[in-house]
């Protein structure tokens, strides 16, 4: 009687190894999920920082094309300011689920939170009423 070779996986070892990569991507999915808002949260952050960076310099050096007490963040134009919202970057990523970005360091006229709704958003930046030469920066935040 002559004997059959038997090459390959038997069902139930294929059926063990789905399984443990099911149980693999059951793991790694949320962690994945975690990682990328926690990413999007730091990118507005970053924004918002350049925003500010932006306004202060623009106040400080007394540039005269601060005309309004609201402008936008728009890092593709010299000046990085806008007057009006449509010529500004939407630059927001948003979060669905907080992310665990710190937020503790920012400087209090800047207004985020892990739920803040910015995804497709611009800046505004709000200055004082009076004389934007000596004038400041009085608040930074996602457009509603």
């Amino acid at each position: 009687m002559k004997k059959q070779n038997q090459k390959g996986f038997t069902l139930a070892e294929l059926l063990i190894v789905v399984a443990i990569i099911a149980v693999l991507v059951a793991i790694a999915i949320p962690v994945f999920t975690k990682r990328l808002e926690a990413s999007r949260e730091t990118t507005d952050i970053a924004n918002l920082r350049s925003a500010y960076a932006t306004a202060t310099v623009a106040v400080m050096s007394g540039k005269k094309d601060i005309t309004a007490t609201t402008m936008y963040f728009n890092p593709n134009t010299s000046t990085g300011l806008s007057k009006s919202e449509a010529d500004a970057t939407k630059i927001g990523k948003g979060t669905v689920y907080p992310g665990g970005a710190d937020t503790a360091t920012l400087p209090s006229i800047i207004t985020y939170t892990s739920t803040t709704a910015a995804a497709g958003k611009s800046i505004v930046i709000s200055f004082d009423g009076t004389s934007q030469s000596a004038g400041k920066v009085n608040s930074i935040k996602f457009t509603t």
